[in-house]
């Protein structure tokens, strides 16, 4: 059983838990699934999941079973927002990231069904300059046939060689183990 416990919500590194444990981030569009499949990870409804894009706008920290904590970012990419809005947002995310001194892993999380954007390169070569393993999670796997599921894994290989990709159905619950075995492995490692 996953035991999961919040931690606290912020937006400046003074505010951020120092819980000493490994941290896990996940980061995405906004109405990508991040909440839903943080929801599927724990086996408890701890992210809110919201029908209106963009509901996420504070760095939220969960402990996991006193193993690691998840960081919940908030989305990206919503049109509704202002610029200012957009600009804070990135500024938030990068202050994490480049003050996370224990984080293991970051969790990009798009749906299957949308194209690598700039936003997403921006992430990946962020990771990359950081030294943290990036894990794409693609959700909403089960709006897709298993033929087009493989035909975007493909895709995916060929444009953007990624190594740690995972099609994901939160609500069949399809890939959340084999992405659970995944993060475990990069939160074990020293």
């Amino acid at each position: 059983m996953t035991f999961v416990k919040y931690i606290k919500s912020c937006t400046l590194a003074k505010d951020y838990p120092k819980t000493g444990q490994p941290e896990v981030a996940f980061v995405g569009r906004s109405n990508a699934g991040k909440s839903s499949l943080i929801n599927a990870i724990s086996n408890q409804k701890i992210a809110n999941v919201s029908g209106t894009p963009g509901k996420t706008r504070l760095l939220s920290f969960f402990d996991f079973n006193n193993e690691f904590v998840l960081v919940d970012m908030p989305g990206y990419g919503f049109a509704a927002r202002s610029h200012d809005e957009q600009d804070d947002w990135k500024v938030m995310i990068e202050s994490y990231l480049s003050t996370a001194e224990k984080l293991k892993a970051l969790v990009l999380v798009m749906d299957i069904r949308r194209s690598w954007s700039p936003d997403e390169k921006m992430i990946q070569e962020f990771s990359e300059h950081i030294g943290v393993p990036l894990i794409v999670a693609m959700t909403k796997a089960d709006k897709l046939s298993r033929s087009q599921i493989m035909k975007r894994m493909d895709e995916f290989d060929e444009d953007i060689k990624l190594k740690y990709k995972y099609p994901i159905s939160s609500l069949k619950k399809d890939g959340v183990d084999d992405l659970k075995k995944q993060l475990y492995k990069f939160i074990n490692r020293k």
